[in-house]
């Protein structure tokens, strides 16, 4: 059975940062792409960055230089460092292995004074 369970979102002021885990489960997880999506209220789900087996990274336009996506295969973990951020970036984040149905149950992201 894959599980994909999120933590680490929560309030926070914009200019700051967050630190988002996705533990996976169930899953060859050391050659499985991995993707961070986010939907906001109101907008559909968007792709938020990527992160191949080898390593190989891919962000939507909107984060690059702002979020960093990285995995750890040892610990079937793959992280979003979100930095410097913006109202615009409050979201429920979800964790997926990339172009599959398998979705974590999504993490709040408030970035809010």
């Amino acid at each position: 059975q894959v599980q994909l369970v999120e933590s680490g979102g929560g309030l926070v002021q914009p200019g700051g940062s967050l630190r988002l885990s996705c533990a996976a489960s169930g899953i060859f997880f050391s050659i499985s792409t991995m993707a961070w999506y986010r939907q906001a209220p109101g907008k559909q789900r968007e792709l938020v960055a990527v992160i191949t087996k080898g390593g190989s990274t891919n962000y939507a336009g909107s984060v690059k230089g702002q979020f960093t996506i990285s995995r750890d295969n040892a610990k079937n973990t793959v992280y979003l460092q979100m930095n410097s951020l913006k109202p615009e970036d409050t979201a429920v984040y979800y964790c997926n292995v990339h172009q599959s149905d398998y979705w974590g149950q999504g993490t709040q992201v408030t970035v809010s004074s």
